[in-house]
């Protein structure tokens, strides 16, 4: 039996539907690809039930878990996209926000007179 942690039972809403959407994606990705669950939990070096509570949404799987089934999917690839420090408007924004607003020319330096 796993052990269950207190951030899988305060999971926000946005979140908790956000791994169901995934779960989803991945268990019909699966079915059109005709891999059986017995034989992607193979492929995956997992259990089956690892299999079954990964495709039912639990959001106490692993991230390990999840880039295999990708990973065993073909689709490892958008996992490193996720959170791609290019596609983060939040983050870009606050960055230029600290920029100072005008450059200063830097104070000549006295060690270098002749």
């Amino acid at each position: 039996m796993s052990k269950t942690s207190l951030v899988t039972k305060a999971l926000p809403a946005p979140a908790a539907k956000a791994v169901e959407l995934l779960s989803r994606g991945i268990a019909t990705a699966r079915t059109r690809r005709r891999i059986p669950q017995r034989l992607m939990a193979q492929r995956m070096m997992v259990s089956l039930d690892t299999v079954q509570r990964l495709e039912h949404g639990e959001s106490g799987v692993s991230i390990g878990v999840v880039a295999t089934a990708l990973w065993a999917l073909g689709l490892v690839d958008h996992l490193a996209t996720l959170a791609s420090p290019d596609q983060d408007t939040v983050g870009k924004t606050e960055e230029l926000k600290r920029l100072p607003r005008r450059a200063r020319t830097p104070a000549p330096r006295s060690d270098l007179d002749f």
